[in-house]
């Protein structure tokens, strides 16, 4: 077995995020990934070369996209003799494929490899019913015309039916949304914090565009040239007139404004050892310390979305940090309450103590989470969400003379994955 060694964030590229049918409606999830990594390799020199491995990942990926990362470094400028995989942990999977890369170089195994992830639902895998299904099937088998329309006979209208994904849970059949409506409810989060949270991931998100802060880490792609999702001018009272979206019974406080919207987008990001960083003259933004998984059981009524609490709980206990010993917060905001939801259980003596084993972790401090806006205001392509979290909390590391940050993201399924960056 290899030593362990450190591993550095270089930096990464990710197309601009846009409101899913809107600007890239049209746009394949290769082109999409393509469309990052291409960049990626322009801005660090890497045309006609290779890296030692790329993992990239789509949760919303049409069964063409099979070997879609492969693709992806083919159509990329990358030398054809970098190799490729396709991951999935849901919307944890832009961090999950950073975590990968950033072991095996860890152990030697390569000494530079990129990560990422894309969705996009505005090419969506629509796949016919399961009548129709069987009713092809049959037709490609058929020996004779005769046979042919015997079974065209068989088709009914209902079988004409397209069947469109559903973003839903398959044990509960219940939305994220939905789910995360019984979330705020068992935790008591109010509707105006929801919105207050909303409002300020847009106020941060317009403001670090106005500063110039995503400019590297963002490249244009189909005349898009910023997120198209940011609101800096919203209120605190425009966002609380909006209605609920996933609960009608007059009780449901989750609405469009303070829930990320659907959104297409593709990330990535280049990582290194030492080594190859001096071979290549790349100056590392922060370092990846280390990643951890959890899971909970959210049929039993654990909450969708809270597995994050567990997973940074184990992480500070590795690390043997505290969970205010970071200079920034960088928790996905797949729904504001989701947000309020983790950090009150983080303070909660119950939860802690049951499922984190410890006594309660305590408060952060507001002020550094989420300082350049987050998925509320920048949007939230699933796969993409980890790629541009690690991509800019290094960057913002490296530009702020600042120490640490900690990554936090739910998933579908029950799961959570957080990790740890430190400056160089």
């Amino acid at each position: 077995m290899s030593s362990i060694r450190p591993v550095y964030i270089i930096g990464g590229s990710r197309t601009p995020f846009a409101k899913s049918m809107t600007k890239y409606m049209g746009v394949s999830t290769q082109e999409l990934m393509t469309a990052a990594l291409s960049s990626l390799v322009d801005q660090y020199q890497l045309k006609g070369r290779s890296v030692g491995d790329v993992a990239f990942g789509a949760i919303m990926q049409n069964p063409k996209d099979w070997n879609l990362t492969r693709e992806c470094v083919l159509g990329s400028g990358l030398h054809p003799h970098t190799p490729g995989y396709n991951v999935q942990r849901a919307c944890g999977t832009g961090l999950e494929t950073s975590w990968q890369i950033a072991n095996k170089i860890a152990l030697g195994h390569i000494s530079n490899g990129i990560s990422g992830g894309v969705d996009t639902n505005s090419d969506l895998p629509i796949t016919v019913s399961k009548g129709l299904k069987k009713i092809l099937l049959q037709l490609n088998s058929a020996r004779s015309l005769q046979d042919r329309l015997k079974i065209l006979t068989a088709l009914r209208p209902k079988d004409l039916m397209p069947a469109l994904p559903a973003v839903s849970e398959p044990r509960t059949g219940m939305s994220m949304g939905q789910h995360c409506e019984q979330m705020v409810k068992d935790w008591n989060i109010a509707r105006h914090d929801q919105d207050a949270l909303a409002l300020a991931s847009h106020q941060r998100a317009a403001k670090s565009w106005q500063d110039g802060f995503h400019d590297e880490l963002v490249s244009a792609f189909q005349g898009v040239s910023q997120d198209t999702i940011v609101r800096g001018d919203t209120t605190i009272e425009k966002l609380a007139k909006l209605k609920p979206v996933f609960d009608f019974t007059g009780s449901g406080t989750l609405t469009a404004g303070n829930s990320s919207p659907l959104t297409d987008g593709a990330s990535s990001v280049l990582l290194a050892s030492e080594e190859s960083a001096k071979a290549n003259s790349w100056e590392p933004q922060a370092r990846f310390v280390d990643c951890e998984v959890a899971a909970l059981d959210y049929v039993a009524g654990d909450g969708l979305l809270m597995a994050p609490t567990v997973a940074v709980a184990r992480l500070l206990e590795r690390q043997n940090l505290s969970l205010q010993d970071f200079d920034f917060y960088e928790i996905h905001e797949a729904f504001a309450g989701q947000v309020l939801c983790t950090l009150k259980a983080w303070n909660d003596e119950k939860w802690c103590k049951r499922l984190l084993q410890s006594n309660p972790l305590g408060e952060i401090d507001l002020a550094k989470l989420n300082v350049n806006g987050s998925s509320l205001a920048i949007g939230h392509p699933f796969a993409a969400t980890g790629g541009r979290i690690v991509a800019s909390l290094a960057k913002l590391l490296k530009t702020s003379g600042k120490k640490r940050g900690l990554i936090s993201i739910c998933t579908a399924g029950g799961m959570g994955v957080a990790a740890i960056l430190e400056s160089v």
